[in-house]
């Protein structure tokens, strides 16, 4: 049993980190910290997945209490009481970024990677518990494969697409001049997130229960064009921020900051994956030098966009001041 209990937790782990390094990889100008990443990963995998089934677990259990009902308290945990304590939970992570990390928070993209890892840590520990569980202690081995294929293949990118929806929103607010819009924004997101969940966990499983390939491949199409539409989301955005950099990184070239040739380097990810490639070759620490310096050319530009957004809101002038200093000195030392 011991056996099983480890394989359920590395099948609702590792996945999940993969699943994590994806997200990553798709903000392809201004990455996320890592170790912020990792911060909201664990979070999401043990307060809010640990929260979450605390209140869930009493929740249904008053519920049975007062209708006598093992239905009603299991539709009312599902559809009801899941999806709202869950996406609260999962939301409380990705604020506590918009509040003490506000500087990490750029852009409407980083308010995505930021929900869907948060929210995968919360997949992975619900994974391991489900595949162990309703898998491997209902049907064995067999059990706990299946559950695993329908945890991980079928449904293993709903709760990152749930709660990428509040990240949405608190990304909206942190961009907004709008007191209302910026108060409005992250509400907005939230009931997104719990709507998405909600109808997820009430629809599926009724097409599911029918027992048929059909009902099974119609409920993963479901689930699956929600992800097609974020992903597009997703490539619009990158979109969005490759044109900030063109924009806001022109001046600098113009001024001798970067040169022209690193100013159409900073917003092509292809050209980019070519200079690391070539600093590769050279040595690791030419390789993190320039990592580094399209790093800060992405944030020089998103830094001024904010300004001209938001004006000096915390320090954006010194901010801008402070990254462009640094391009100033990393420019000639990435010349290969």
């Amino acid at each position: 049993m011991l056996s099983a209990f480890a394989v359920s937790v590395i099948l609702g782990f590792l996945p999940m980190i993969l699943f994590s390094i994806i997200i990553y990889r798709l903000d392809r100008y201004e990455k996320e910290p890592v170790k912020l990443l990792v911060f909201v990963f664990l979070w999401g995998a043990i307060v809010s997945a640990g929260g979450a089934f605390i209140i869930n677990t009493l929740f249904g259990a008053g519920v049975y209490l007062l209708s006598g009902s093992e239905v009603a308290a299991n539709f009312s945990v599902t559809s009801i009481i899941a999806p709202i304590s869950e996406e609260v939970l999962k939301g409380f992570t990705i604020l506590i970024v918009f509040l003490v990390f506000h500087d990490e928070f750029d852009s409407i993209l980083d308010g995505i990677i930021y929900g869907a890892v948060t929210a995968l840590g919360f997949a992975a520990t619900e994974n391991a518990q489900y595949i162990f569980n309703f898998g491997y202690l209902v049907n064995g081995w067999e059990g706990l494969a299946q559950l695993a294929f329908v945890r991980i293949i079928l449904v293993g990118w709903q709760h990152p697409f749930y709660t990428a929806f509040t990240g949405i929103g608190l990304a909206a607010s942190r961009m907004s001049k709008n007191t209302i819009a910026k108060i409005i924004s992250p509400l907005l997101g939230l009931i997104a997130a719990i709507f998405a969940h909600s109808l997820h966990n009430t629809i599926v499983p009724l097409f599911i229960k029918e027992d048929s390939l059909g009902s099974l491949i119609f409920a993963t199409r479901f689930d699956w064009f929600g992800w097609f539409l974020m992903l597009l989301f997703i490539f619009l955005m990158n979109l969005r921020e490759k044109n900030i950099l063109r924009i806001y990184l022109k001046s600098e070239m113009n001024a001798g900051i970067i040169t022209k040739e690193q100013y159409h380097i900073s917003y092509s990810p292809k050209l980019r994956r070519i200079e690391r490639n070539k600093a590769k070759a050279v040595n690791h620490e030419t390789l993190l030098q320039v990592k580094k310096f399209y790093q800060l050319c992405a944030e020089l530009a998103h830094k001024k966009n904010q300004y001209s957004r938001l004006g000096s809101e915390k320090n954006n002038p010194t901010i801008i001041l402070a990254t462009r200093k640094a391009l100033y000195a990393l420019s000639s030392k990435i010349t290969i």
